[in-house]
């Protein structure tokens, strides 16, 4: 049986790793990102589940790190990370509240789905200032790996483009 404390507490924890923010990407939480994979907790001991964007991303030493001072902070005297490639993250997991906040950031979030099977259709990428769709690829990688740099041909800016995997 399962007490109101223990609920509460896994409410609680949910909440508070919910919070917790991209090292990467500032304004999105890892929630927002579709990181946060799962939250536990009994009594005082919370276990986070994550998944990196990535296999090797270096942000997650800095989320994990971050979740452990968050969860303490708040109480939970024992708290483990765990850390899962699998399934693979996929660009589907971020929430629609994520995707306009990197808009809203600059950065071009993902567009449609991510592919199923080997095909991938490249679709025109809309530049967050202007809504251009007149962009061009500059390069795969941009200020992290899971971002290509964009150019746009109508305002001429610069801007990072979420990979869609």
């Amino acid at each position: 049986m399962v007490t109101t404390y223990q609920t509460d507490a896994a409410v609680r924890a949910r909440a508070i790793a919910s919070a917790v923010k991209d090292p990467e990407v500032p304004v999105l939480t890892i929630e927002d990102l579709g990181v946060l994979r799962d939250v536990r907790a009994h009594g005082d001991r919370v276990t986070v589940t994550i998944t990196p964007t990535y296999s090797g991303c270096p942000a997650m030493d800095v989320i994990r790190d971050d979740l452990v001072l968050a969860l303490s902070a708040a109480g939970f005297d024992d708290v483990e990370v765990r850390l899962t490639l699998s399934p693979a993250w996929t660009t589907d997991w971020m929430t629609d509240a994520g995707k306009q906040k990197l808009t809203d950031y600059g950065i071009a979030p993902p567009t449609g789905r991510a592919a199923v099977g080997p095909l991938k259709l490249s679709l025109a990428v809309k530049c967050p200032r202007c809504g251009s769709l007149d962009t061009r690829e500059v390069s795969r990688f941009g200020s992290t790996s899971c971002k290509a740099l964009y150019e746009c041909r109508a305002c001429l800016e610069p801007f990072d483009h979420f990979k869609v995997h």
